[in-house]
């Protein structure tokens, strides 16, 4: 049985990541989706909140696990005893960084296979930054979230913006 791992920070996770995961696991017998803590971003969701928001999309599909893992993708690769990693792709331009990551991976790792997955081009245009950005100023993202990452999203707005005594989001003044 094939047995694969799509890494990445979900923050929070989109339409597009999804549609990678659902897509890769009818592909591969086993999929692991590695939620990545990284100091180095700024994230709006912890990572427990993260891994939380995927378990919650992914609980239909039996041979899909999520869990976090920090350090190097190789680490986490071989101590899931995996040699394959899927890697999404919006655009073309995608995948300069990603080929570059790749072989990198490939040196620490060389029995590393990184498969890149297209993402559906109706969510070609969607990233977690973007979803964020019209999420804090009270767009509509229902096109780009599921219900649930909406929610949170929403209950986040609330406790970093605060809520108007009528329930409407928005700076909080009396």
């Amino acid at each position: 049985m094939s047995k694969a791992i799509y890494p990445g920070s979900f923050d929070p996770p989109t339409l597009g990541h999804l549609d990678i995961i659902y897509r890769a696991s009818r592909i591969f017998g086993s999929l692991v989706i590695g939620v990545v803590e990284n100091p180095a971003k700024n994230a709006l969701f912890s990572l427990e909140e993260r891994v939380s928001l995927i378990k919650k999309e992914v609980k239909s599909l039996k041979n899909v696990s999520v869990c976090s893992f920090n350090g190097l993708l190789v680490d986490f690769v071989r101590k899931k005893g995996c040699n394959v990693v899927i890697r999404g792709l919006r655009f073309v331009s995608d995948f300069e960084a990603e080929f570059q990551m790749t072989l990198m991976n490939k040196k620490l790792y060389p029995q590393l296979e990184t498969v890149f997955i297209f993402t559906d081009e109706k969510y070609s245009y969607i990233s977690s930054s973007l979803v964020k950005e019209v999420a804090s100023f009270g767009g509509n993202i229902d096109e780009f979230v599921s219900k649930n990452v909406k929610n949170a999203l929403a209950k986040k707005r609330r406790l970093l913006i605060g809520e108007r005594r009528d329930g409407s989001l928005g700076r909080y003044t009396e």
